[in-house]
Formats: structure tokens, sequence, C-alpha cells
């Protein structure tokens, strides 16, 4: 077995089991997280949509094409080797975002969990799916699967800051529950799987030798910038 699919099979097998675990307690955990202080919520309201997709996508977007344009228009060797490097470093942002929103909507779609403005009406486990109806996409998270993916690439590119950038996206993941939102085993779902999304674009790049390498067990590591630069003179 790979790499890749070893550690495919050990996230996807985390989230199964945690999201199981989770789903006895949404709804006390649910109803719990919104009896907090009117302060504590305020301040999950505003920090929140942090977690959007769309300046994640847009902005990388953005960033991968002036990139370009500076590389090919630039005459001076260095700016152009760092213009690469900032073209490759967006869109491996861009495509990790970009996949874990593809794949976060269309299970939003095939499984059509009601959201926890629906609990009085129809409980925490009604699913009707195929409606495209955003009440009833609450399984996975999207905020949650969004700064899973943004801060599971920067873990990748800097392992050192990891526990810091995971305790980044499990803060938003965390208001997605307070701002009643979501419910506890939405945002578990949707954190796993933008991590999952982000480890598996990073062996993309390992094996295009862009911005990661596999070392010894196979495994990406992110290069140097001198080992960068070193790539990429002809």
């Amino acid at each position: 077995m790979t790499r890749a699919a070893l550690s495919s099979t050990w996230i996807l097998a985390a989230t199964f089991l945690l999201v199981a675990a989770l789903i006895p307690f949404d709804p006390a955990l649910s109803e719990r997280a919104r009896g907090l202080p009117e302060s504590v919520v305020l301040f999950n309201r505003r920090i929140t949509d942090f977690g959007t997709f769309g300046w994640m996508i847009y902005g990388s977007g953005m960033v991968t094409i002036l990139a370009y344009i500076l590389r090919r228009t630039s005459r001076n060797d260095r700016l152009a080797d760092r213009a690469r490097t900032a073209r490759r470093l967006s869109l491996y942002f861009l495509l990790t975002i970009g996949t874990a929103g593809a794949f976060v909507h269309l299970l939003k779609f095939l499984i059509g969990r009601a959201r926890p403005e629906l609990f009085v009406e129809l409980g925490a486990y009604s699913f009707t799916p195929f409606t495209g109806d955003i009440v009833f996409e609450s399984f996975p998270s999207g905020h949650s699967a969004a700064v899973g993916s943004f801060f599971g690439a920067f873990a990748m590119l800097v392992p050192r800051l990891r526990l810091l950038f995971l305790a980044g996206a499990l803060t938003i993941g965390v208001s997605r529950v307070i701002v009643g939102a979501h419910y506890p085993s939405d945002v578990a779902a949707g954190l796993l799987l933008g991590l999952w999304i982000a480890l598996m674009m990073a062996f993309v790049f390992a094996r295009q030798n862009w911005l990661f390498r596999f070392d010894g067990r196979g495994w990406p590591r992110p290069k140097t910038l001198i080992e960068q630069q070193a790539n990429d003179r002809p």
C-alpha cells in the first residue's frame, strides 16, 4: 500500500469513528454551545466567516495569475525564480481549497442533513438528499472544510507550526457550532476532509517536485528555498 493510500485510510477511518462518536451527542452539545454567554457567541459570529471558500479561492487564484504573468515577463532571473515559487505556492492553496470545496458541496447535496435551525421541526437526524436547499446542507460543514484545507496547507508547508495552524482551524470549526450553523459531527467531518485534501495535494506536488519532496519513508516534506531554487535552475 502506498503512503498516500495508507494515510487516506487512516484519516477516513478516523473521520468515520469521530463522526460516529459525536452524532449521539450532537443535540446536547449544540444546545449547550448556543447557551454560552452572549459575548462568546458574538465573538464567534465575528470570526466564523473567515471560513468561507470565496475569498480563499479568489485570493489564491489572483496570486497564481499575477505570479505567472510576472514569471513570464520578468527579465530578472532572481525575480522570475521567486515568481515561480509564488505561483506554485498559490496554486497549491488554490487546488487544495478548490478541491475541498467541490467535495464538500457534493457531499452536502448527496446527504442532505437538516441544519440545527430545523431541530425543533425535524430533529437532529433528518436527511433530505438532492434538494440543493441550504437548510439541508449541514453535513459536512463547508466552513470547516475550508479552514481545514487552508490551515492544513500551511501545516504541510511549515510543519514546526502545525499545532498552531490546527488550533486555528479548530477555532473556526467550533464557531460554526456556537453560532448554530452546524452540529459538532458536521464540523469534525469538514475539518478532517479539508486536512485530508491538503495532505493528498502535497503528495501530488511532491511527485512533480514542486514545493515538496519525498523523504526516505515516502512522505511529502516541504522543500527549503535553496532546494527549490536549485531545482528550478536548468
